[in-house]
């Protein structure tokens, strides 16, 4: 079989990292976080286990995301969490060092770049590559970015939602805001907090976004309970939200999402703007899962939205086949050196 190079994608996300290994697919999916004690800034957990800490842990331990907007926040540990998931996803492969490819945000300056590419490969990698997070979205989507048709993607994720309208395997217009699920989160914290006194944590408020939280009003409206601590009192309480709460509470980080959409259209060059009203805005990323977020979409802008097939997976998918294509994407790619 001769000398074994491993290949990897990286989606390395501000929410989640996911992995992908050519021949296997997704071998991995865990939360981008990494818990650090106070004292000798040891990493002691990375990933589910990290995730598992947030909020819960004692002084001497800290949790967080080394990510933040989609990009390097905390180098040192971004690359600690970065050698964690390359050592964990070749498993006895190891020892060989493997070329890595890593999904940023369209919107990455060369700095941001230079520290991704960097942390790669200090984490082990023997080259990095960094692509465009809408293009690997759109490959990982199934849409045939070669062809000379535009395509419209839009990746909201927990950082950052990147926009892109793609021609012939390139981005012809883009925008990337830093506005995602983190602050669909950060807006039902707060409106949690001022309507009910109450504080909850951020792994509440996702709780909340996903069991009831919309896009747009429900007739037939969802309602769950949210514990929490009384800001009064100081002491644990319950209260009982509906979903048409929440989608007044998050209309603000729509309306940032929508106006990224509106803004990439209007840049789009007429003959692409056509192609986009026969295809729709193919959308991905986890917080496009959000209830009727693609029939927001269309009311805002008079194009049709759909979701991809496992919105979550598209970008790691999109580095696997841009992996096993490297000669056909090559003009998709950043340096790696």
């Amino acid at each position: 079989m001769g000398i074994f190079f491993p290949k990897l994608g990286i989606d390395l996300g501000t929410a989640n990292t996911l992995v992908f290994l050519p021949g296997k697919g997704i071998v991995l999916n865990e939360p981008s976080v990494v818990a650090v004690s106070e004292v000798d800034k040891k990493v002691l957990a990375v990933g589910n286990e990290a995730k598992e800490m947030l909020g819960r842990t004692p002084d001497t331990i800290i949790a967080y995301r080394p990510m933040r907007d989609g990009v390097i926040a905390d180098y040192r540990v971004t690359e600690a969490m970065l050698r964690y998931f390359i050592d964990k996803a070749l498993g006895r492969f190891a020892l060989f060092k493997p070329d890595v490819m890593v999904s940023v945000p369209a919107g990455i300056t060369s700095t941001e770049r230079r520290a991704v590419i960097e942390a790669a490969l200090r984490a082990g990698a023997k080259n990095a590559y960094v692509v465009k997070e809408p293009i690997l979205a759109a490959i990982g989507a199934g849409i045939p970015i070669q062809e000379p048709r535009g395509h419209m993607i839009a990746d909201i994720g927990g950082g950052t939602t990147d926009v892109a309208v793609i021609s012939l395997g390139g981005i012809v217009s883009s925008t990337s805001v830093k506005c995602a699920g983190d602050k669909i989160d950060a807006a039902i914290t707060d409106y949690v907090k001022k309507t009910f006194n109450l504080a909850i944590g951020d792994h509440m408020a996702e709780i909340i976004k996903i069991t009831i939280g919309s896009a747009i009003p429900l007739d037939q409206e969802l309602s769950m309970q949210v514990k929490g601590r009384d800001f009064i009192s100081g002491l644990p309480r319950s209260t009982e939200i509906k979903t048409n709460e929440i989608v007044k509470a998050i209309a603000a980080p729509l309306r940032d999402m929508i106006k990224a959409i509106k803004d990439v259209l209007q840049e789009t060059p007429p003959e692409l703007a056509s192609d986009i009203i026969d295809q729709g805005i193919i959308m991905t990323g986890g917080s496009s899962m959000l209830r009727n977020l693609p029939e927001l979409v269309f009311r805002r802008t008079g194009v049709k939205a759909q979701m991809a097939d496992e919105p979550l997976l598209c970008v790691a998918n999109g580095t696997g086949i841009a992996l096993e294509h490297l000669d056909v994407y090559k003009k998709a790619m950043l340096s790696k050196r």
